[in-house]
């Protein structure tokens, strides 16, 4: 066996680079828990809300206890594996996740990772009872996302100075001939009426 060859100069400088990186990220991250959990106001504001009817906390009930939670994160609670359903209620109606929970597959553009016919994992769940799925879906409609959520059909109304500059620094110049501002209530088309 050879003897280990020492590290050439570069080399110790590159490690010494990233060993002084990770060191500044463990200090970041450690300052910023201790700021976050000294603090009364949240660091980042809520912006989803869950208001239930009856059948909708049956629904949360049914939601825990048949391991959806294993996939998805609804109440800040769960995991990411898949969707993430907080704030889904703003932009699916209760109607559509009804049909969605009964027959996934019909019901959704595409082919589903986990629900659908067995052996998918989630195919459980559109053999549940009809109150069951009603139950769900009432919890799932009741997960609600403000305007300005990441989980919100659209961003907030007003102007945003965050929003703005991404799109100086990102979009091309033709975007604003071609596109018209969402947030801006001139550029939106009227209502169509009835006469």
């Amino acid at each position: 066996m050879g003897s280990k060859q020492p590290l050439k100069p570069g080399e110790k400088i590159l490690f010494g680079i990233f060993g002084v990186f990770i060191v500044l990220a463990v200090i970041s991250y450690v300052i910023l828990e201790v700021v976050r959990q000294r603090s009364d106001k949240p660091m980042f504001e809520s912006k989803t809300t869950y208001v239930f009817n009856e059948l909708g906390q049956q629904g949360s009930a049914i939601f825990r206890h048949a391991r959806c939670t294993s996939c998805h994160r609804a109440m800040r609670n769960g995991t990411n594996m898949g969707l993430d359903l907080d704030g889904i209620g703003s932009h699916r109606t209760l109607e559509s996740l009804t049909a969605f929970l009964r027959d996934p597959e019909k019901n959704y553009p595409s082919a589903t990772i986990d629900h659908g016919p067995a052996p998918k994992e989630a195919a459980y769940v559109a053999q549940m009872s009809d109150l069951e799925i009603r139950s769900l879906a009432a919890f799932l409609s009741g997960l609600r996302a403000e305007t300005g959520s990441s989980a919100a059909r659209k961003p907030p109304e007003e102007q945003s100075g965050f929003i703005d500059n991404m799109l100086k620094l990102w979009a091309p110049v033709e975007w604003s001939q071609k596109y018209q501002d969402v947030r801006d209530p001139q550029a939106r088309p009227a209502p169509a009426t009835n006469q």
